[in-house]
Formats: C-alpha cells, structure tokens, sequence
C-alpha cells in the first residue's frame, strides 16, 4: 500500500478537503470520481489504499461510488453514529509529555470532533507509539457510561466520546491498571 497516498487521502477526507478542491456533505461523504481526479490515481490504487490501511480509515458507501473517512475529522461532520454501550474498560495511546495535560483536565478531542479511545491496550501501544516511547492510559468506560457520558464506534472499530475527565483515567504506573 501507498502510505504517501494514504496520508493524503487522510488529510483530504478529514482535515482539508479544499486543499484537493474536494466537498464534503454533511455526513462526510464525496465523489470517489473526484478523489481520483483529485489525486492522480485509478481506482484500484485507491482500493488498495483502503482495503489494506492498517487503521481501516476509510470506507466506500454501498454503491461504491462515494468514499469517506470513518472518524477523526477536524471539519465539520456528522457520521451519523448512534450511542453504543462501551466495553468495561477502554485505552487511549499517548506519550509521557502529555501526562501533565491529561492529569489536568482529562482527554479532550483537541482540535477532532471526538477523542479517539481503543477497545485493545496493543491498538493502543500502536496509536502512542506514533509520538515516541508509548504510555498506555486505561479509562473505566463503564464507569463513565454509568455516569451519562455517550460512546459511539465508528465502523473501524474506534471508541469516541466527547471529553474524558481526569478522575476516569488510571494512571501510568498504577500497578492495579497494569499500564504500560
């Protein structure tokens, strides 16, 4: 697979879709025929891109014919995605520098729609390895679904909220958490 071509596709579908002259609708959707125009490829180098990206980033709506991110947008969408009851648990990849942060006021989304949990502590490892030296977080998800916080999944598998405070993260080192 292309990563190159993979990370601009990423960049188009999620953060700047004008910078390909691309449009968005509402829901996230586009022309695969002006992703292709737009990108200089056929279309099956971008199957390949998404079929084989590791992240499943991006999906193609039943006909084929339109192709979007599944999360992790900076411009403005709604996927559509309904409240789902989050496993007992669920991890969030960082690195040491942002421990402070976190500490302070929990996980937010930043400059995305959603901050992005792991349903795996590997998932997990792999996202904060991104950074540099991994720290793995474990957030008690049942513990904020109890308490009115809404989870959604999107269709590859990533866990979304809209914050995570502080007081539902178990610290690095907490021997009890087990984190990395």
């Amino acid at each position: 697979m292309d990563i190159r071509l993979s990370k601009r596709l990423s960049k188009a579908l999620r953060h700047d879709p004008d910078h390909l002259g691309l449009t968005l609708d509402a829901a996230g959707w586009t022309d695969v025929s002006a992703v292709l125009a737009a990108l200089r490829v056929d279309r099956e180098t971008l199957d390949v891109v998404v079929a084989e990206n590791n992240k499943q980033r991006f999906t193609y709506d039943e006909t084929g014919t339109r192709i979007r991110a599944n999360q992790g947008h900076s411009v403005p969408v709604d996927l559509g995605l309904l409240p789902a009851t989050p496993p007992h648990v669920l991890y969030h990849g960082t690195v040491a520098a942002a421990l402070p942060s976190i500490k302070a006021d929990g996980l937010r989304p930043m400059n995305r729609h959603h901050v992005h949990l792991s349903a795996t502590r590997e998932t997990a490892v792999a996202v904060g390895a991104r950074r540099g030296k991994p720290l793995v977080l474990v957030i008690d998800a049942a513990g904020m679904a109890a308490d009115g916080h809404v989870f959604y999944v999107s269709a590859n598998g990533v866990w979304l909220t809209d914050h995570v405070p502080a007081v539902y993260l178990e610290e690095p080192g907490d021997r009890a958490a087990g984190i990395i």
